[in-house]
């Protein structure tokens, strides 16, 4: 296995910390069988990537091991945004690549400079992405995947721009919907859930992300993500508090 240095890497705070420990915990609650977790949104650029990035790094400093994939072949940044090098100087290979049977599963599954985190980067954008997360290959990384991994966490497009969610959900034990406060409109949340739905995927909760924060009697901003878990997701919750929506 390779490994990659992942560089741009910020600190959380104390309380992203602590809002990330809770939805790893919510996780936990939804049952021990719960570990291949997609992620996913209505519209593009509501946070997911982040989040399950700075979740997977929660859940690895818990000392449990994650490998994330990531499934968007349509728009990954993943390789630009942490500016990930291979420690050998080679190029990265991603599942675009595996999934097309050019390379191996073990040469596009890396290590990481994160103790407990490794990850599959999306690879080359192809022009059929749903038609290739068809093929037995994703099927059988996702199976080897749970083998040797604590948590399995599918970074996936978004609903509302392609439908490779909805088949990458048919191999998962649930989802989790991001949704960015006050940027998309009901109506899209509504449908991304009901294509989950339709997917017969078990539906977790929601993470609404980039709320905007009163500031607080210290003099500064603050926020952070929320996890809760929902019996039904049209139930009320509790409300994020998030100005984090890289």
């Amino acid at each position: 296995m390779n490994t990659v240095e992942l560089k741009n890497i910020k600190e959380q705070n104390y309380t992203l910390k602590e809002s990330l420990r809770a939805l790893r915990t919510n996780i936990q609650f939804c049952g021990d069988d719960i570990r291949t977790i997609m992620f996913t949104s209505a519209m593009p650029d509501e946070g997911k990537s982040t989040l399950t990035f700075e979740l997977a790094r929660s859940i690895a400093a818990a000392g449990k091991s994650v490998v994330i994939i990531d499934t968007d072949m349509r728009k990954s940044v993943a390789v630009g945004r942490y500016r990930a090098r291979t420690l050998n100087g080679a190029g990265i290979y991603g599942l675009s690549h595996y999934l097309s049977g050019q390379i191996k599963l073990d040469e596009v599954l890396y290590a990481t400079n994160v103790q407990n985190l490794f990850i599959v980067f999306a690879g080359r954008t192809v022009p059929n992405p749903t038609e290739i997360l068809e093929k037995k290959y994703f099927e059988d990384m996702l199976v080897k995947s749970r083998e040797t991994f604590d948590y399995v966490l599918i970074d996936c497009a978004p609903l509302g721009a392609a439908i490779d969610a909805a088949i990458v959900a048919k191999h998962c034990d649930g989802a989790i919907l991001v949704t960015a406060q006050g940027e998309v409109p009901a109506r899209a949340v509504i449908s991304a859930k009901e294509q989950l739905d339709a997917s017969g995927v078990h539906i977790l909760g929601v993470v609404l992300n980039k709320v905007k924060m009163e500031k607080s009697h210290y003099g500064h901003y603050y926020g952070h993500y929320y996890g809760h878990y929902y019996g039904n997701y049209g139930n009320e919750g509790n409300g994020n508090k998030s100005k984090e929506n890289k």
